[in-house]
């Protein structure tokens, strides 16, 4: 017995040493960039996934006006309305802009948990398939499907903490198509980041565009340091996740989506003059322009120029 147990011990302590000794650069290598889905694609497009945004009691006019004077664009709304299973009550409005789509709340009860946690609304195929694959894809369902006035919702927790909802609507929306398609912006640690992108791109069947491990620092208000950057891009849009020990100067984790514009200049500008403050930048980093920008009611938002 006693061989037997030797025999299977050594290959285990060799196999083990060996991946110990694999650097760091092979180990990046071997992240997969497209898991294989074993389900459907749930993704109806990039205009119909829209960042929630929860703005402070009072503010919802004045959020949706500056950011219409900026970016331009259409609202549905607002309308007085209970979007949560429990209750409570909300002014929703809709913003359909040319550099992405916005969910606003302005809560005139007190949110119930985890609502105002949640990034992103996804519009998919199928709810019910969606949340039994984000399950299986490593993913927490949060909020089990409920139904609110124009569909039915749910809201997934993917692995560091990023929570989704996902949606549909009793009547199939009809969004015109996006100019510049925004970019979801996660900050996650080295510890969570595997498990992250495991998930998150089986669910999405996405795939890594990039993988920079020495990225500028000044791009995140640090200028002389370096941090890991992936860009990731699927049917859900693009996702920049950004890799670092935490240590990060405000507002950089606040914002949640990155908007693409084809002068940054003239944007801040049209900005300003519509209320909002420009908290950091405007900085060049690796071709890119981009500054960081608080609207009326505390939304914090990326805007940039360049890839």
């Amino acid at each position: 017995m006693k061989h037997r147990l030797a025999r299977r011990v050594v290959p285990l302590v060799a196999a083990i040493v060996t991946l110990t000794a694999i650097p760091t650069a092979s180990v990046a290598q071997s992240t997969p960039t497209k898991p294989p889905g074993s389900h459907q694609q749930f993704a109806v497009g990039a205009q119909y996934d829209s960042t929630h945004v929860y703005v402070a009691p009072g503010t919802e006019q004045a959020f949706v006006t500056s950011w219409v004077s900026t970016f331009g664009g259409t609202t549905i709304g607002p309308t007085a309305t209970q979007v949560t299973p429990t209750p409570s009550r909300t002014l929703s409005e809709l913003v359909l802009s040319p550099v992405g789509t916005l969910s606003v709340f302005e809560y005139t009860t007190p949110v119930p948990y985890p609502f105002g946690t949640e990034r992103t609304g996804w519009l998919v195929t199928d709810l019910d398939r969606a949340v039994r694959a984000a399950r299986a894809d490593g993913a927490d369902v949060t909020v089990a499907p409920f139904t609110d006035p124009i569909g039915r919702d749910a809201v997934v927790q993917f692995p560091g903490g990023i929570n989704a909802q996902l949606y549909v609507h009793t009547t199939p929306p009809s969004y015109p198509k996006l100019v510049s398609v925004p970019e979801n912006r996660l900050y996650l640690s080295p510890d969570a980041v595997g498990a992250f992108l495991r998930s998150y791109l089986s669910f999405t069947r996405g795939r890594v565009v990039s993988d920079d491990r020495r990225a500028d620092g000044a791009a995140i208000g640090l200028p002389g340091t370096t941090y890991r950057l992936l860009r990731l891009t699927s049917g859900f849009g693009t996702t920049t996740v950004t890799v670092t020990d935490g240590h990060l100067p405000h507002p950089f984790g606040r914002e949640l989506t990155g908007y693409g514009v084809p002068d940054l200049g003239a944007t801040l500008k049209r900005a300003k003059a519509a209320g909002a403050s420009v908290l950091w930048g405007p900085v060049t980093v690796s071709g890119r322009d981009s500054a960081m920008v608080q609207f009326p009611g505390g939304y914090t938002a990326e805007i940039h120029a360049g890839r």
